[in-house]
Order: C-alpha cells, then sequence, then structure tokens
C-alpha cells in the first residue's frame, strides 16, 4: 500500500531521520522523498512517499504520532489509493459559481466518482450550492475578504479530506499549506492556458495578444514551484476574428472552465494520472 507523509514544522536538526527509521524499521520502501528548509522562516518541509504492508498500518500511525509529538511537526499520513470509500473532496471557491457547480454536478451523477466532503469559501456568494446540493458549508473569510489559511487546514483534517479542489479559489495558498497537503493532493483550475497566460487575467491578457484560442488549464498545486509539469487538463475554445472580449469571457467561465476542471478531477480520482516528483504521470496507459 502507499502511502504519502507530509511535515511542516519549525526547523532545526533532526526533523527526517525520525521519519525515514520509522519506515525503514517497517519494512517500507521510501519511492520519493522532498525536504525545503525556509530559512528566513525557519520551518522545515518534507514529503515521503512510502510503500508498506498495510499490516503495519496501525504501527505507523503510531509511530508518526509519536514522532510529531516530540518534534512538533504537524505530520499528516495519507493513503492515495483506499478500498473501503470513495475519495472525500473540499471544494473551495470564492465568487464564481460555474466550476464549484460543475464539479457539484459532476459528484452528484457520478461522473466524479468522489464524496463531497464540504464547500469552503472565503466570501457567501456560492453558499446557495451547498444548500442545493446539501454539503456543509464552511466560511473561513475575514471582514477585509482574507481566508484563514489554518481553518482550512483544519477542516479539511477533520473531514478526512483526500484532495483539495480550488474550483476558482482566488486566494494564493501559503507554502505550509500546500506542504502540509502535498504530494498531488491539490487541484487548481486556471482559467487560462499555461505556461502562456499564467496571470490573474489571462483572457485580457490573451486577447490584448490578438489570440483566437482561448482556455483553462487544471493543475496540481506544487510548493515552491510554478505549474510547468503538473498539468492534469486542458482544454480551448476557439473565436471568429472580432468577437469581443466579453463574450470570451463568458463563453470560458460558462462552458470551458467547468468542463476542464471536472475532467481534471476525474482523472486524478479515477487515479489515471497521479504527482510524482512534481510531475504528472500516467497510471492508466
Amino acid at each position: 500500500m502507499q502511502y504519502v507523509i507530509t511535515a511542516v514544522g519549525p526547523d532545526h536538526r533532526g526533523l527526517a531521520d525520525p521519519i525515514v527509521h520509522c519506515v525503514t524499521q517497517l519494512g517500507g520502501n521510501i519511492a520519493e522523498i522532498q525536504m525545503y528548509d525556509h530559512d528566513e522562516a525557519s520551518v522545515f518541509s518534507m514529503l515521503t512517499r512510502v510503500e508498506l504492508d498495510p499490516a503495519n498500518d496501525a504501527s505507523l500511525r503510531q509511530s508518526i504520532a509519536e514522532i510529531s509529538a516530540r518534534t512538533g511537526l504537524s505530520i499528516r499520513t495519507w493513503m492515495p489509493r483506499r478500498l473501503d470509500r470513495k475519495p472525500r473532496l473540499a471544494i473551495c471557491c470564492t465568487l464564481r459559481t460555474e466550476t464549484p457547480r460543475a464539479v457539484l454536478a459532476a459528484i452528484k451523477s457520478g461522473e466524479i466518482a468522489a464524496e463531497a466532503a464540504a464547500l469552503i469559501s472565503n466570501r457567501q456568494t456560492c453558499r446557495g450550492l451547498a444548500e442545493e446540493f446539501d454539503v456543509p458549508w464552511h466560511d473561513i473569510g475575514r471582514p477585509d475578504g482574507s481566508a484563514d489559511d489554518e481553518r482550512m487546514i483544519d477542516i479539511c483534517d477533520e473531514l478526512g479530506v483526500d484532495y483539495v479542489i480550488l474550483a476558482r479559489y482566488m486566494r494564493i495558498l501559503p507554502p505550509s499549506s500546500c506542504w502540509k497537503y502535498a504530494g498531488g493532493r491539490i487541484i487548481n483550475l486556471h482559467h487560462g492556458l499555461l505556461p502562456s497566460f499564467p496571470g490573474m487575467r489571462p483572457y485580457h491578457d490573451a486577447h490584448a495578444a490578438r489570440m483566437l484560442t482561448y482556455g483553462a488549464t487544471c493543475h496540481f498545486i506544487v510548493p515552491e514551484l510554478d505549474a510547468g509539469n503538473q498539468i492534469i487538463n486542458q482544454t480551448t475554445f476557439t473565436v471568429a476574428p472580432g468577437t469581443s472580449r466579453d463574450e470570451i469571457i463568458r463563453r470560458g467561465e460558462q462552458q470551458n472552465e467547468p468542463a476542464c476542471l471536472v475532467e481534471g478531477v476525474r482523472r486524478v480520482v479515477d487515479r489515471e494520472v497521479a504527482l510524482h516528483f512534481n510531475r504528472v504521470v500516467a497510471l492508466k496507459v
């Protein structure tokens, strides 16, 4: 069975060794390991992907809990493939309703074989979707519109979330949140084609460049790196010369973006693709 172990906390010596020794003493095989020291912030981050006999599951979790208590690290142990239940998704959104609605509808129809564990937002705009689809609603917004990032992680931990879906969630996650759910657990929808149009206004940028093809990108969020080799799915649409920018944005937001995200999430949930060493790899060929 494969496990992904992530650890984040105050930086000091000897943090990686206990986790590595725990895995090897249980007969596990380390398939991937990444470490990063945020020197200015004195924060240590680590991801370890291991193969371990599931008979040692309880021993692993007990040892990891002891290491966490001893070192002060925030450690998570996640199984990418479980046979006892469907993957649980936390869908995060801000103002636009089209993409979160599409994911919720795809879950309801069975197109995405997962469970919607929560709808999380820093605004109230999408609250009606939670009521419509009978999904727990969690408001993590502050009065100034910013988001309580630690509360988001707490909610996902409490609900046993497998994947965090950023469905036009217009806030940048801090590196600590990305590391806590690293290993291909955070899926983002960018409303432009990467790497060509990475900014906050990709439709405007593409229109200013006189493009006739527009698109959206579904990709894994990777700590410390921009989306490059982490693309899960891209969809495009072509417009006639002279098409107004407003019409292009309307088609993109209402039709193309939802379809792009749904297919990307489906590919991950169905284990067609996964993230390994910050690259998307095909699990089904």
